[in-house]
Formats: structure tokens, sequence, C-alpha cells
């Protein structure tokens, strides 16, 4: 280690910026997974899908979701938007912040 706690060659300035894109990495990961719950939660409570927010909440989890949309086959809509989106949403916490750690250390 050299002075102030980082390795020999790495400097606090190269350190920072590791730290900072392992946060926006760490920070879009967290807003991927909200658009996801935010869809489920206005699934499950029947919002208006003619208003435009809700429509923009919609078309974005659907593009997020895209590779787990309707992979689940239960018989009940609303327990495969929860399962299909809500394994995106998982995935995209996970992933993600597993990537914002990594480069956090290095």
């Amino acid at each position: 280690m050299g002075g102030r706690g980082y390795p020999i060659g790495m400097s606090p300035r190269y350190r920072n910026g590791a730290n900072q894109a392992g946060t926006v990495i760490a920070v879009v990961a967290d807003i991927m997974a909200l658009i996801l719950g935010l869809w489920i939660l206005m699934y499950l409570l029947d919002a208006n899908r003619a208003n435009d927010f809700v429509q923009f909440i919609h078309d974005a989890a659907r593009w997020l979701a895209g590779w787990s949309h309707d992979l689940f086959t239960f018989d009940e809509a609303w327990a495969r938007v929860v399962a299909g989106y809500g394994l995106a949403a998982v995935v995209y916490l996970f992933v993600g912040h597993a990537i914002a750690n990594r480069v956090h250390r290095h």
C-alpha cells in the first residue's frame, strides 16, 4: 500500500473516478428496477393506461423486461406481470450492484 491507503501507483484522483463510475452504475440499476417496480404497482392498482405517465412507465418497463416478459405462464395475468417484471427488476439490481461493487474495488 502506498500513501493514504491507496495501492501503489493508484492516485486518489483515479480512485475517486472509479467510485463515481460505480455509483453511476448502481444508480442506473436502481432507476431501472424502480421503473419496473412502478409498472408492477400501476398494473396491480389498475392505473389508467390512457394517462401519458402510465404509458411512459409501461413502455419503459416493457423495453427493460423484454427478455423476461411472458417468461412465466401463470393462469392469472397479475401473476405473470409480477413474476416477469419482478424478475427483471431483481436481476438488474443484483447485476448492477455487483458490477458497481466490482468497479468500486478497482
